[in-house]
């Protein structure tokens, strides 16, 4: 049965299409991407080649993390109890319960924007499939990419970037995966790094152009997978929420950053005491309680619907299309008191 969920001032709308295990019931935790959902890889890389040292330096970022301390993979993972084995770590530990192969600079396709021979989000998946010729089903697998390939690819081309990412969804639903999260951009054009270098109205009109073309590709693959449980992540519209009405959110400034950094001195330029005030952590990154709404939100969907036989409705989770900001409020406190952060800062989403 469909239904409505409001979860920190966020919404999720039911698909009719199933879900193939519960919250509890995932068997593992698969995730592509970059930065956004890298919780290692590129600090774990780094640390062992440059001779700078681990990017991104710890403090002020968090344990290999592009933000203050933990983001939305971390959140999700305690909560459906799956921790994935970082792909960087794949020579010495035996992953269980999931991979993460995302890397921070990854662009949509083969390659990274910053680290050489790291994977893009389609190399990524197709290296994930290349050792799992059939996808675990009962598997939570999410893919989020496209920002890199905007900010600092070479003349960037919307549908194939676009295509790199359906591709990708394409080829997990294929080979049996049946949940897939799918996330849009949020507008990389109010990213304080965008209006520091004047190209926020270019970076908004592409990201614009992005989320149009993401949503029709992803229609066109629930049509052609009717088994598959495609989940589409609205991002963008909770971001331009927050930055609309930042006290609903229990943030101070939606404008600047609490850091900025220069990925190529690897050293950070400007710091500050109270990050979580901030919606950006560095010049395109979210805080850690930015991440911890999207998990929640999610981690609701999911647990929203009675699972009479392992079977739910899961769909567009649009962050922003509600107004709960006394429940918001409430909730910002219990986040509050859980955590105490190619030009500056060019590794991005």
């Amino acid at each position: 049965m469909k239904k409505q969920l409001m979860t920190a001032g966020f919404v999720l709308f039911g698909l009719t299409l199933p879900l193939k295990a519960s919250a509890a019931g995932f068997s593992q935790f698969n995730l592509f991407g970059d930065s956004l959902s890298d919780t290692g890889n590129v600090f774990t890389v780094s640390g062992q080649n440059s001779p700078t040292g681990p990017i991104p330096p710890d403090p002020p970022y968090f344990q290999g993390r592009f933000s203050n301390n933990k983001i939305w993979v971390d959140y999700l993972g305690q909560d459906i109890g799956l921790t994935p084995t970082l792909f960087a770590n794949l020579s010495t530990q035996t992953p269980t319960q999931g991979i993460n192969f995302a890397f921070g600079g990854s662009l949509s396709g083969q390659d990274n924007a910053f680290v050489p021979g790291a994977p893009g989000v389609l190399k990524q998946v197709d290296t994930f499939l290349a050792n799992n010729q059939k996808a675990d089903s009962n598997a939570l697998y999410a893919v989020w990419g496209g920002g890199n390939d905007y900010l600092f690819g070479q003349n960037p081309n919307v549908n194939q970037t676009v295509s790199n990412l359906s591709n990708a969804v394409g080829a997990l639903a294929q080979a049996g995966a049946k949940n897939i999260l799918v996330f849009n951009l949020s507008d990389i054009g109010k990213t304080p790094l965008a209006v520091r270098t004047g190209n926020s109205s270019n970076l908004t009109t592409l990201t614009n152009a992005h989320n149009a073309a993401l949503a029709s590709a992803l229609f066109q693959l629930s049509n052609n997978n009717p088994s598959v449980n495609i989940i589409p992540v609205d991002i963008y519209s909770g971001f331009n929420r927050i930055i609309a009405n930042p006290g609903e959110f229990g943030f101070k400034d939606v404008n600047t950053s609490c850091v900025v950094y220069d990925i190529i001195s690897n050293q950070v330029l400007k710091s500050c005491n109270n990050p979580n005030d901030y919606l950006f952590f560095d010049e395109v990154h979210p805080t850690t309680n930015v991440h911890k709404i999207v998990a929640e939100t999610v981690l609701a969907g999911i647990k929203a619907k009675s699972v009479p036989e392992s079977s739910t409705a899961l769909a567009l989770l649009s962050l922003g299309a509600l107004g709960a900001a006394a429940m918001l409020k409430r909730r910002r406190k219990t986040v509050r008191s859980d955590f105490s952060s190619k030009s500056n800062l060019e590794l991005s989403n």
